[in-house]
């Protein structure tokens, strides 16, 4: 029962940031390969793609994917306290974002 739970969850996950990389006219594909889609969701918020190094430095790797957590949140016109659920309730919030009338607002990191 938790293996088909785990099933749902990660295909809605999936489905999410398929519909959130379209949303940022994005390929939709990029949210099934690994790698490429921090890739592609860093060029959403408006970092450059050297980031994904950071993200192998153990505790920056914690403040800087917060960081870029935070950047969707404020690309797609949400708040901190968006944010916040974003960190903690992703499989919640992530389809919000995607499904809902969030739209996107350009790259908020090259400000």
């Amino acid at each position: 029962m938790s293996s088909l739970l785990s099933l749902i969850i990660f295909v809605l996950y999936i489905a999410s940031m398929w519909v959130v990389f379209t949303k940022a006219d994005k390929p939709g594909w990029a949210a099934i390969i690994p790698i490429y889609n921090i890739i592609v969701m860093l060029e959403i918020v408006g970092k450059p793609w050297w980031w994904i190094l950071l993200f192998l430095i153990p505790v920056v790797n914690i403040v800087f994917m917060i960081w870029m957590i935070n950047l969707l949140s404020i690309s797609f016109g949400k708040g901190v306290g968006f944010t916040i659920g974003l960190i903690f309730l992703g499989f919640i919030f992530l389809p919000i974002l995607a499904f809902g009338d969030a739209k996107y607002n350009g790259p908020v990191g090259k400000q």
